[in-house]
């Protein structure tokens, strides 16, 4: 089964195309001006050249479905739509946290924290089994402060994403490891989403909304 895997929630603009298990291609950049609206479907035309297969050729499409970057959600929200629209096939999201824990499973870590920077002292964030991936606690937008993981201070952990260099500076946590470079991709999408089609969890587009977590907040301009 071809599936095309989309993840926009982030800095990084991530698309990948897999058959079955197997990774064809991934086409991704990290940019702080996050440039999902310019680069999205270059990178998805790339990404197919690259896996040697038409756009038609895909039967499923697969998206980060946040926590993260509001339009940036937006943007692959709308994409995904689109595409399982015009192509009549499925449409599957992953929660994008599961995607930065996929690189560390079962490399002698108790647990991986992903800390997603939602601005200030704030992070979204949930708690992974080490070894099998399982949500130990459910994500959430959570404040950082000297007491915060306090109870995971005996156990080996890895903290990852953008929000790990925050959670660096003030948790007084012996055992742990940050990582600050790491952030969902579309490639680490794979496993969870084949995982869904097994189990027939589709989204209905009609309905679907991305896992914004928190309201948005515009910036009003300066008369």
């Amino acid at each position: 089964m071809k599936i095309l895997y989309l993840e926009t929630s982030s800095k990084n603009c991530s698309v990948a195309v897999s058959d079955d298990d197997k990774l064809l291609c991934v086409c991704e950049e990290v940019s702080e001006n996050y440039k999902q609206s310019e680069s999205l479907h270059t990178y998805v035309e790339w990404a197919l050249e690259g896996a040697g297969i038409s756009l038609q050729e895909i039967e499923a499409v697969s998206l980060g479905k946040g926590p993260g970057s509001y339009t940036g959600l937006r943007i692959g929200a709308a994409s995904a739509k689109g595409f399982c629209y015009g192509l009549k096939v499925p449409f599957i999201a992953v929660n994008s946290l599961e995607s930065m824990i996929e690189p560390f499973l079962s490399r002698n870590y108790d647990l991986i924290v992903p800390l997603i920077d939602a601005r200030r002292m704030e992070v979204y964030t949930a708690i992974y089994d080490g070894h099998t991936g399982k949500e130990i606690s459910e994500t959430e937008a959570r404040i950082l402060d000297e007491t915060s993981f306090e109870e995971l201070k005996d156990k080996k952990v890895i903290f990852v994403g953008d929000g790990a260099k925050k959670a660096k500076e003030i948790l007084n946590l012996p055992l742990a490891e940050f990582k600050e470079d790491v952030y969902p991709s579309a490639q680490y999408l794979i496993r969870k989403t084949l995982e869904k089609i097994e189990n027939s969890e589709f989204e209905d587009m009609a309905y679907f909304e991305p896992f914004y977590l928190k309201d948005f907040h515009g910036v009003k301009k300066k008369s």
